[in-house]
């Protein structure tokens, strides 16, 4: 009588123990899967952010050498300079930044200086940037770059170009109907996209 209890007892406690180990196995299980989708869905927030910073510079850029515009003003190339300076993607940034921009600099200077018949009025406002990526200090090209200022700095840029793009036209639905004005309409949203979003995610 007294092994049978022993044997019940021993084959009780294989079954508890068998139990627990399935349970944790499922807590593990469950564990690594909101790892997982964490992990996918911060991985796609830094994608989204990245693209979106791409997109937005390149539209800068793009704002900033369209020419076939009634809109295009020495204001608005001028204010595209710091948010294109801003918001650059850091491959191309530091490539500006050493040699490669050192020597642009060097030639668009010696080039205006001594030859500014061959140096065009449309090269002024690139040739700006690239020598304010060289010589910016690093509080403006490491800190207020990757920091909430310059994104905060970028949202105003963007929607103050708006609204005189808007006032320009004359009116909001003249900005998205015009032919002359839907192109900058369109540059002006996706300028204005990265720095919500990115503001949005620091926020949160």
């Amino acid at each position: 009588m007294g092994m049978k209890k022993s044997y019940l007892a021993m084959k009780t406690d294989a079954a508890v123990a068998s139990d627990l180990i399935e349970s944790d196995f499922k807590e593990i299980g469950v564990a690594a899967r909101k790892l997982a989708n964490h992990a996918i869905m911060l991985g796609g927030l830094g994608f989204g952010t990245s693209f979106l910073k791409w997109m937005a510079s390149f539209a800068a850029v793009y704002l900033l050498i369209l020419d076939r515009t009634n809109w295009r003003t020495n204001m608005l190339t001028s204010l595209l300079i710091p948010y294109i300076f801003l918001t650059l993607p850091s491959i191309l940034f530091n490539l500006f930044r050493g040699d490669v921009g050192k020597w642009l600099s060097v030639i668009a200077v010696v080039t205006r200086l001594f030859f500014p018949k061959h140096f065009p009025d449309w090269l002024e406002a690139p040739a700006a940037l690239v020598l304010l990526m060289v010589v910016a200090p690093s509080f403006f090209a490491d800190t207020a770059r990757g920091s909430w200022i310059g994104i905060l700095i970028c949202l105003v840029i963007g929607c103050y170009l708006l609204q005189e793009h808007i006032r320009a036209s004359g009116g909001f639905r003249n900005a998205f109907t015009k032919a002359n004005g839907v192109s900058n309409t369109i540059g002006i949203v996706l300028v204005m996209v990265y720095p919500v979003w990115a503001l949005i995610l620091f926020i949160l």
